[in-house]
């Protein structure tokens, strides 16, 4: 399978930023991480996607946005991190949540995800995270994604997500559009993004059609133009090490250790703290000593 790309570009006119992402691999390596079921896979595949291209956006390298959902929903909490190049990582509460369908066939997202909140926070650097939630309107995430830019953040915004999933809840094809209104943006040419929307809703079988970012931004700016600014790959990548969890658990009262240790070792026989990240999966293991050792312990 290719790598996942994210094209950039501008209007000629300075009017509008566009962002296009195939974003199949990256929604593949999560389903097959999380082991989701097809309403899980459309529903992370989807938050993914649009904090990859919202992370591209970052100003700075040591950037990063959390774009996350809080609902009552069964599929739980929903979270994905990107970082400036748009790498990212997720996960779903309940990976195994798959409701009826829709009337129309098609998989119910909004249903799954409920009714709650939707959230951005931006990390820069050593700097105060900046936080803004909105109200989710549909469930459906695209929609509430471009809600939020245009009640927290004051830009006018288009975005289009779309995950095509496979029977098994294996991703088939997975792509989305973001295109942002500039200060003082010409009128033609907002009217003209606003009538190529449409084009854009089954942007997932866009990119099943083999149509790379230039491609479907031509799509979306039909009859403006645009220059390319570049195309990246980005991948699902979590950075997860044992050193960080450590530092982590460190931070966690004396107490509280000693308490998770005892439980631990009354179910394993070991005397051992066992973590799991939440993102790849992979398992860590501390060790009484290792945990209360000082930078000034000896080796």
């Amino acid at each position: 399978m290719k790598n996942s790309t994210i094209f950039r570009g501008m209007t000629r006119d300075g009017s509008a930023r566009i962002v296009v992402i195939d974003s199949t691999a990256i929604v593949s390596r999560a389903t097959m991480l999380h082991k989701t079921a097809p309403t899980a896979t459309a529903a992370l595949g989807r938050l993914l996607t649009a904090a990859s291209m919202i992370g591209s956006l970052s100003g700075e390298k040591g950037d990063t946005v959390t774009l996350g959902i809080n609902a009552d929903g069964e599929l739980g909490k929903l979270l994905a991190v990107a970082d400036y190049y748009g790498n990212v990582k997720g996960y779903v509460e309940n990976p195994s949540a798959d409701p009826e369908r829709k009337p129309n066939g098609k998989l119910d997202v909004g249903g799954a995800v409920g009714e709650g909140y939707l959230y951005l926070v931006r990390e820069k650097g050593n700097g105060e995270p900046h936080v803004g939630t909105v109200a989710l309107k549909s469930g459906e995430i695209a929609e509430d994604v471009a809600a939020y830019f245009a009640e927290s953040e004051q830009i006018p915004t288009l975005c289009a997500l779309g995950v095509l999933v496979n029977p098994d809840g294996t991703c088939l094809a997975a792509g989305g559009a973001l295109i942002q209104l500039l200060p003082f943006a010409d009128p033609a040419t907002v009217d003209a993004i606003e009538k190529n929307s449409d084009a854009l809703k089954e942007i997932s079988g866009l990119v099943a059609s083999g149509m790379d970012g230039f491609d479907i931004a031509s799509v979306a700016l039909r009859g403006i133009e645009f220059d390319p600014f570049d195309t990246i790959e980005v991948e699902y990548f979590c950075d997860c090490s044992h050193e960080r969890f450590l530092r982590g658990i460190r931070t966690i009262s004396r107490d509280e250790i000693l308490r998770m240790l005892s439980e631990q070792e009354a179910e394993t026989g070991e005397r051992t703290l066992s973590v799991d990240c939440r993102f790849c999966g992979k398992k860590y293991a501390y060790t009484e000593e290792e945990l209360f050792k000082t930078e000034a312990d000896p080796e």
